[in-house]
């Protein structure tokens, strides 16, 4: 039997390997994906865990996953009460992660997970989070637009430049959830709260196979959303840019004060009137907007966080011990997500 390992206080971490996967509505795929991963992981020798987060996707995959619970140790399940998104379903998966250190994959196998010994290579090189890049992405233009703006504000979220590469397909040290153990928003990226723990980032090139069931779930929509979400929960660059934009408005008025001014006491003559007027109007009634706007966004962050909403109930656990439901409360007296 291993030995524990006890870092900083929190739950004791065994030595080998925690394997988290998100599951959204991906039935048909989980005996593959079943199949590989063990295999996977068998290969690499040690210990490992895999667990499996059922997002409310209300397919079937709930009850294949629970039985492979059942039938395997190895094999823990949990399932959302809803469908809460693919970070805040990771967020869960690793608060109950037991293991020295964390693989994420996505259910879909677009990142083959033959290729997680390259990332645990990197990691023991002396970094703490490795990302798989996809040496070429396969997916449709709209979505791998969508994902460059996404990794541009995350760039800037993050602080880091190893942004541009991230990818679902990672593994770092589980001791970094350290960092982010009081974090309780419904709105998180755990790229960003990895950079609460660390700045060891590095990234490897890995093999991006086409999807071979179903369509992809993350939409454009989606990314933009998320990357919103980023910028305006992580970061206080709108706000700076909505000071600079209303600095920059305020000093062209003025320009144009001193310009009407001056020709009206030198030259006598002056600018047409209403076209003019209207325009400066509509010019820094649109500054003043914006900025509104980029405050509403801030506004409604704190009020989102003031109600201590959850970023995720978990509704069932199989295979799990009972403390890993309510140990990692991000709120002292109070679960965040219980059963």
């Amino acid at each position: 039997m291993p030995l524990a390992i006890a870092y900083n206080g929190e739950v004791e971490l065994l030595p080998g390997h925690t394997v988290i996967v998100p599951i959204y509505k991906s039935v048909e795929g989980l005996p593959n994906l079943y199949r590989r991963l063990t295999g996977c992981m068998a290969a690499l020798g040690g210990e490992y865990e895999i667990i499996l987060v059922e997002d409310g996707g209300q397919d079937g995959s709930w009850e294949y996953i629970r039985g492979l619970a059942k039938s395997d140790p190895r094999i823990k399940s949990i399932k959302l009460s809803r469908n809460y998104g693919q970070h805040n379903a990771l967020l869960c998966g690793i608060r109950a992660a037991s293991r020295e250190t964390i693989i994420t994959i996505d259910d879909d196998l677009q990142n083959p997970p033959e290729e997680i010994p390259k990332l645990l290579a990197k990691l023991d090189a002396g970094f703490d989070v490795v990302y798989g890049t996809p040496d070429h992405e396969r997916h449709g233009f709209l979505r791998n637009i969508a994902s460059v703006v996404t990794k541009l504000v995350l760039q800037g979220a993050m602080g880091a430049s190893t942004a541009r590469k991230v990818s679902a397909f990672r593994v770092f040290r589980t001791r970094l959830r350290v960092a982010f153990d009081r974090f309780h928003s419904p709105f998180l990226s755990i790229d960003v709260l990895l950079t609460w723990g660390t700045v060891r980032f590095a990234a490897v090139s890995v093999k991006h196979d086409a999807r071979s069931l179903g369509t992809s779930h993350y939409t454009m929509g989606k990314l933009l959303n998320h990357a919103l979400n980023m910028v305006t929960g992580f970061s206080t660059m709108p706000l700076r840019l909505a000071s600079w934009v209303g600095f920059a408005f305020t000093f062209l008025g003025l320009l144009v004060l001193v310009f009407v001014v001056g020709r009206f006491l030198f030259l006598g003559g002056g600018v047409p009137g209403f076209p003019f007027l209207a325009s400066i109007i509509a010019i820094f009634s649109g500054a003043q907007l914006f900025a509104l706007g980029v405050m509403g966004e801030y506004l409604a962050r704190m009020h989102s966080s003031s109600m201590a909403k959850p970023a995720y109930v978990m509704e069932t656990a199989e295979g799990l011990p009972p403390t890993s439901a309510s140990s990692q409360s991000p709120n002292p007296g109070r679960a965040a997500h219980p059963l």
